[in-house]
């Protein structure tokens, strides 16, 4: 229930950052691929970005390249999002994904870009 738990959403403005955190309580986040996805108003839910349990590699879908960074900190058991030059299409719910020893979906946090 609290196994997998999401962080840091906010409102910003057009242009501003936020850092989105995903920490796990119960298993080491860093042997399993870490997904964050985010449902828009109006929109079908989307993947975003990813990082591998294999290599640490990542991956990003074409709207966030060169905007999102996703990485992990083992010490902490935390998987980050920062994003930077935050867009108003960014607006929307976004979730940290894992299918670890189950599946776990984080409950969401509220991302609002506006001015």
């Amino acid at each position: 229930q609290t196994e997998f738990v999401e962080s840091g959403g906010g409102l910003v403005q057009p242009g501003g950052s936020l850092r989105l955190s995903c920490t796990a309580s119960s298993f080491a986040l860093n042997i399993y691929t870490i997904g964050w996805f985010r449902r828009a108003p109006g929109k079908e839910p989307e993947g975003v970005s990813c990082i591998s349990s294999s290599d640490g590699t990542t991956y990003y879908t074409d709207p966030v390249k060169g905007r999102f960074t996703i990485s992990g900190d083992n010490a902490k058991n935390t998987v980050y999002l920062q994003m930077d030059s935050l867009k108003p299409e960014d607006t929307a719910v976004y979730y940290c994904h894992t299918n670890g020893p189950r599946e776990y979906w984080g409950q969401g946090t509220q991302v609002t870009v506006s001015s």
